[in-house]
């Protein structure tokens, strides 16, 4: 999709704690869910290796041969005989008369949501850049053309950020904006600061210095974006780096509403400009490596210091 790059994490979620640390700061009473061992969404070793390639077939066996596509290709591969052999999409497990074809493993279904996650994914960039203006409407067969898709998918994912409350909807127009003003974005900061203070505060006394120094990296990059004065970027990497630091609590739904607080947070205020200068980026970027290091020594005062000037307003 032309203009359009996904910022998400690998895993997709807000963040999570680094995995020699996670088993240590889950909460109290916590058990492993139905997808044990590895906590939700990971396949038991056992399932998650994929089969090596060549595998032997079975005795009596016939391997299909290579580059015969018969008549009717979409069920199948043709054989010299006439016969089809189902591929990885037709392929049914059961009892066969005849013999018996080594099948490929299913291929990856390319699913519509990947399109329309791109989609909300370049929406939010131009929010937080400012190329979606406050109070101005826009339709999605404009921002379809714009992204280079049709506008059931811009359409979707104008309704999440209305959900979300950035953008509302005017009918048989398209999507407004919202306008936000400085009181709005310091209540955010504090709601942030009620939210998230409190728990960095304990994990300063509970994480053990290692896992602070995991974090190190998603620090550093937000000082090298914020050298670039990438807003969007800078904004996908503090998120990140925010969500790292409280999935060491071991509470995800603590993460969860945190991340949605933050990307409110970062939605620009209307009548002042989007762009930050590079400075200013650089200037809240590097106080989260003065926050790991304040956290990883056990500072607590020093920690909280540097929280409170992390929420501006609050």
């Amino acid at each position: 999709m032309p203009g359009a790059e996904s910022r998400r994490t690998a895993t997709g979620a807000p963040g999570r704690a680094p995995e020699s640390c996670e088993a240590a700061t889950a909460p109290s009473g916590a058990s492993e869910g139905p997808d044990a061992p590895g906590g939700p969404g990971r396949a038991p070793a056992s399932l998650g290796a994929p089969e090596a390639p060549g595998a032997p077939v079975a005795p009596g066996a016939v391997e299909a041969p290579e580059g015969l596509d018969g008549p009717g290709a979409a069920g199948g591969r043709g054989t010299p005989s006439g016969r089809r052999v189902p591929d990885a999409r037709t392929a049914s497990v059961g009892p066969v008369s005849g013999p018996v074809f080594a099948v490929a493993a299913p291929r990856p279904v390319i699913q519509r949501l990947s399109v329309r996650g791109q989609v909300l994914d370049a929406l939010r960039s131009a929010l937080v850049a400012g190329d979606l203006a406050p109070g101005e409407v826009y339709s999605a067969p404009a921002l379809g053309e714009r992204f280079g898709v049709s506008a059931t998918p811009v359409r979707e994912a104008m309704q999440q950020l209305a959900n979300e409350g950035a953008v509302e909807v005017v009918p048989n127009r398209g999507f407004r904006v919202i306008r936000r003003g400085a009181r709005e974005l310091a209540e955010l900061a504090e709601i942030r600061a009620l939210v998230e203070m409190p728990v960095m505060l304990r994990l300063t006394r509970t994480v053990a210095a290692p896992c602070w120094a995991e974090l190190r990296p998603l620090a550093d990059t937000t000082v090298a974006v914020a050298a670039t004065g990438d807003l969007a970027g800078y904004a996908e990497s503090d998120r990140v780096f925010h969500a790292a630091v409280l999935a060491l609590s071991g509470n995800r739904q603590l993460v969860q509403l945190a991340d949605d607080l933050h990307r409110r947070a970062q939605w620009p205020m209307a009548g002042v400009a989007a762009r930050r200068v590079r400075g200013d980026l650089l200037a809240d970027a590097v106080q989260h490596t003065a926050l790991l290091d304040a956290l990883s020594a056990g500072d607590v005062a020093g920690a909280q210091a540097l929280i409170r000037g992390h929420f501006p307003g609050a």
